[in-house]
């Protein structure tokens, strides 16, 4: 019998080692992803002042010119359209399926729901190359339909599956008094909906929100297929313009490690990855006030 409560004994500290040592790995990880992208990133400053970087959109490696503001544009620019058009589609099919949807309906769309999530980016990017651009070049008579609304049309159906997902858990979770109450209140459904439910889940659905404009900015194929990738700041929604994903990945593998160029694709991704933390603690933001209501 002691030797049997020994060897639990021993067993526990063994797992709890196990689990400590591989927190500590994978947080040592992350940290030297992130100082090793940061200082290749800063490094660029030795050579380009931080207003040029920031505020120009003269991008010329060959010149010595390193303004990065049309990438951080296409970038803002697209994931906000992403958002402006996909995020209240979203939240509409979220409440449909938590609401409003028979159960064979909801049987059937959310696993199809999950298999949109599935889809690889490339696949979204063909698309959009074959249908959204022609689309678009119709209907603004652009040159080439590339550009920025191309971008966000193609962001906003692939982060279709997120909110849609995380806004009907969010509705989903809510208890079952809220719409009691309301509706024996004599509201209608719609105002239930509208006016005790939505907002009751809205950190929720924040959550949902921030997590979509974490995908739409990071997404790197898709929208390289669709935007154009020219270098200039976007003068309108369907001129060709470029991302940060985007420039880093047609870039990077023509530069010498540990140039000003190449440093300077370091530094556009150590900006994705201030975003990223960014949009991890607004996440975790409204998590606590999800659960302190």
């Amino acid at each position: 019998m002691p030797h049997r409560k020994s060897w639990v004994y021993f067993n526990d500290r063994l797992s709890r080692y196990l689990f400590i040592s591989s927190a500590v790995l994978v947080s040592l990880i992350i940290v030297c992803i992130i100082w090793f992208v940061g200082m290749q990133g800063l490094s660029t400053f030795r050579e380009v002042s931080i207003f040029e970087f920031f505020t120009s959109s003269k991008w010329s490696p060959d010149s010595g010119q390193f303004g990065a503001l049309s990438f951080i544009a296409g970038s803002i620019g697209t994931t906000l359209i992403a958002i402006l058009l996909g995020g209240p589609i979203g939240l509409a099919g979220a409440v449909f399926l938590a609401e409003m949807a028979p159960p064979w309906v909801r049987a059937i769309m959310r696993p199809a729901t999950d298999l949109f999530a599935g889809i690889p980016s490339v696949v979204y990017g063909y698309v959009g190359i074959t249908v959204v651009v022609g689309l678009t070049r119709k209907l603004t008579n652009s040159p080439t339909g590339y550009g920025m609304l191309a971008a966000g049309i193609v962001l906003a159906i692939m982060i279709l599956p997120t909110v849609i997902s995380l806004s009907e858990d969010a509705l989903r979770a809510l208890p079952g008094t809220y719409k009691e109450a309301s509706l024996a209140l004599g509201a209608t459904r719609w105002q239930t909906i509208r006016r005790v439910l939505v907002p009751a889940a809205s950190p929720g659905i924040l959550t949902a929100i921030i997590l979509a404009m974490a995908r739409a900015i990071g997404e790197t194929m898709a929208v390289q297929m669709v935007i154009g990738n020219s270098p200039r700041f976007p003068s309108s929604l369907v001129s060709p313009t470029s991302t940060l994903t985007s420039n880093i990945v047609m870039e990077m593998g023509n530069t010498p490690f540990g140039s000003t160029w190449n440093n300077a694709l370091f530094l556009m991704a150590f900006i994705l990855l201030i975003i990223a933390l960014v949009m991890i603690i607004l996440v975790r933001t409204a998590s606590r006030k999800g659960a302190s209501h």
